[in-house]
């Protein structure tokens, strides 16, 4: 018998436990890119491989969360966002267990790509989950506290990952996934809600145009980062862009389409989905170069590394909560730009450490960066999901995910793009472009007070 669709939020031990599997399903995401960001270069050494290509163990993961989120927010919307969400963390667990046992290069990229998919059923319905599980009343509370559990996870996983590196080889980094997510389908069999579902059918054919579109987009930068021929890079900027044609001239004309132009055509919504694609550009493209600067050009070891790493996601973990309660009283355009011109000048001074820094040197910047990001993301991911009507909450779920990872692929690529070209002395460019986007972010976010304006009036 199919269980009731709470009208205000789930109470008691259903409520508890709901909590307890978004817990577990976030951090199983947030987890296993930070640990495989801080892995990166003990990895490359284990496998031989080239720094550049090496990063495809965290850009094969994003591209198919990127190119899978769309297709998973339709797919929850139809079946029930419980039946998608759970069945990403059985597949997300699976993988992770190839990831342990991967013996090359590439049969650790393909397990993570296959994690890739997993984690897009949990990204895409993780906030529209919350809608259902938080009352209406508490909605932005519960937005802050789910910025706070990423920023956590985020914060815990380079000193676990710098601490398992000291002790044990790569593989049991991903090995903690596995009663993590035995555990988070466990919980979420039993608690987690049903949802609103539309009358329609899957449209795999949009799923497939928009895979094409937004894949190649990543590969082509990919492609100039390794030095391919440009008639090959043409190829593939001429193909996404064929495809996206298609897909846009497929879903212009249908209700609820895949590409959520109903929301896209509000400009408060447009506006924050820029915001935050161009913030998270800047967030991995300094998170993915760090590593390699630490580790390769100042020589600190791997456990160091985890420690360094640590300031910005606790930072991020203050600010989130701060961040989503001032936006209650005060504007999230402004509020975000702050945060962004923070997250900028955070960027810069990291850029411009002195030859041999201390730790000292290193975390407080980190912080900054950290704090600066968090100050931005609650009040931005409120007002990206409160600008949809509640029915359409796993389309907007669906783009906060999309902006979030379309952004941090992009950024990956980008500084596999600098890293292949320049080598590790390149993680400084990366830093310097890293600000650039921070500093567009900011002036976006910003754009958005005569809207805000328009709407108290």
């Amino acid at each position: 018998m199919r269980r009731a669709i709470p009208t205000d939020g789930l109470q008691g031990a259903q409520g508890l436990w709901a909590w307890v599997t978004i817990i577990l399903g976030v951090s199983l995401a947030v987890l296993d890119g930070t640990i495989a960001n801080v892995a990166l270069p003990t990895i490359a050494t284990d496998f031989n491989a080239d720094p550049a290509f090496s990063i495809w163990i965290v850009n094969g993961y994003q591209l198919a969360i990127v190119v899978s989120l769309l297709p998973a927010a339709s797919l929850g919307e139809i079946f029930g966002y419980r039946k998608v969400y759970i069945a990403g963390i059985v597949l997300f667990t699976v993988a992770s267990f190839f990831c342990v046992i991967a013996n090359s290069l590439e049969m650790l990229t393909v397990a993570r790509i296959v994690q890739g998919v997993g984690a897009a059923g949990l990204m895409s319905l993780n906030t529209a989950l919350i809608r259902y599980i938080a009352p209406r009343a508490r909605f932005g509370a519960a937005i802050g506290f789910n910025s706070l559990i990423v920023a956590t996870g985020a914060t815990i996983g380079p000193s676990l990952a710098g601490a398992i590196l000291s002790i044990a080889s790569w593989p049991w980094l991903f090995a903690i996934n596995l009663p993590l997510g035995l555990a988070a389908v466990a919980t979420g069999i039993f608690s987690l809600p049903e949802s609103d579902r539309a009358e329609r059918r899957f449209d795999w054919t949009s799923a497939g145009l928009s895979a094409i579109a937004i894949g190649l987009v990543i590969i082509a930068i990919d492609s100039i980062g390794h030095s391919a021929p440009w008639s090959v890079v043409g190829a593939e900027v001429i193909a996404s862009a064929i495809a996206s044609w298609l897909f846009y001239r497929r879903v212009a004309g249908t209700p609820d389409p895949l590409l959520p132009i109903d929301l896209l055509r509000l400009p408060m919504f447009s506006l924050s989905v820029g915001t935050s694609v161009s913030s998270f550009v800047a967030q991995m493209l300094a998170i993915v170069s760090l590593p390699f600067l630490f580790q390769s050009v100042y020589g600190f070891g791997p456990l160091e590394v985890g420690i360094m790493m640590m300031p910005w996601p606790l930072a991020t973990a203050i600010a989130a909560p701060l961040a989503g309660r001032l936006s209650d009283r005060h504007s999230p355009a402004l509020l975000g730009g702050a945060g962004l011109g923070a997250l900028g000048l955070g960027l810069v001074l990291l850029a411009i450490l002195p030859a041999a820094p201390q730790l000292l040197d290193i975390a407080w910047r980190m912080a900054l960066c950290g704090f600066g990001f968090g100050m931005f993301q609650s009040p931005n991911n409120k007002t990206l999901l409160t600008s949809a009507p509640k029915p359409r909450s796993g389309a907007a779920s669906g783009m906060l995910s999309m902006a979030r990872l379309t952004g941090q692929a992009v950024g990956a690529a980008l500084a596999a793009l600098i890293l292949g070209r320049l080598g590790v002395t390149g993680t400084t460019t990366s830093l310097w472009v890293a600000a650039g986007f921070a500093v567009l972010a900011a002036l976006v976010s910003v754009t958005r007070l005569r809207l805000f304006d328009a709407a108290e009036g």
